[in-house]
């Protein structure tokens, strides 16, 4: 297996956020390009990352599936800089990263073997049926988010009257409303609450896309995803179900 990224960052800030979820992780690579799905250690929450052949500047690999501590790659990957070329081969049980910018750079890391079932992204999610889905402006969920961490540990995403209302409740509370002017929204009336601590590790992907999906019904686990031109990640995170607010 040899890669090529002229882009290297990208791929590094993807690692960043997805080492604030899980510490290990299996990275498949094949015909279709490189791919990332994990399930956090508290079984809340899933990821799902996805880099296309299109996306690398060479690509000459097989089906291969690597098991790497994201930890070691992130602090590999935080070498890249806006002008670097990234080059990753696999040799026996290691990879070996080469960074070329003013100069060549070489790093090698130890494969690991990944304990806990092999899970697809799309198998696990297909059967989950999402009555709302609301397109808006990343930034603005991100201010949203960071508004309800004032005020409590959770928030409820809410469908009311074909508005979007994200609201958190505790001593004190905060709400954002969003009309069909701010968002697109195409849902059913619904209500359901999510932890902020997972939140707020998933809207770091708004520095990656200028637009976030968000696909939720009543009591039901939710859909983030953030995409562009070059990649696809999305995260799915079990709601919190109470007696009462």
């Amino acid at each position: 297996m040899l890669i090529e990224l002229q882009n290297p960052t990208l791929l590094s800030r993807v690692v960043e956020i997805i080492s604030d979820i899980v510490n290990e992780v299996r990275i498949k690579v094949n015909e279709s390009g490189l791919s990332i799905t994990a399930m956090d250690p508290a079984n809340v929450s899933l990821v799902g990352f996805k880099l296309p052949k299109s996306s690398f500047s060479k690509f000459e690999a097989g089906t291969e599936t690597l098991g790497v501590s994201l930890d070691n790659l992130k602090q590999v990957l935080k070498r890249c800089s806006s002008g670097s070329s990234l080059r990753i081969e696999k040799k026996d049980n290691f990879l070996e990263m080469q960074i070329q910018d003013r100069i060549k750079r070489n790093f090698v890391l130890s494969l690991i073997d990944i304990e806990g079932d092999d899970i697809d992204f799309s198998a696990k999610t297909e059967r989950m049926e999402f009555s709302s889905s609301v397109e808006l402006s990343a930034i603005d969920l991100v201010d949203s988010i960071e508004d309800c961490s004032i005020v409590s540990d959770s928030c409820s995403f809410i469908i009311e009257n074909d508005r979007f209302i994200i609201e958190a409740k505790g001593l004190n509370s905060t709400r954002s409303e969003f009309s069909g002017d701010e968002a697109r929204i195409k849902a059913e009336n619904c209500k359901s609450k999510y932890s902020l601590e997972y939140l707020q590790k998933f809207v770091k992907g708004a520095r990656l896309s200028e637009k976030v999906i968000l696909e939720f019904a009543n009591d039901h686990p939710l859909k983030m995803e953030f995409r562009n031109e070059f990649m696809e990640l999305k995260f799915v995170l079990a709601p919190r179900v109470e007696t009462e607010d």
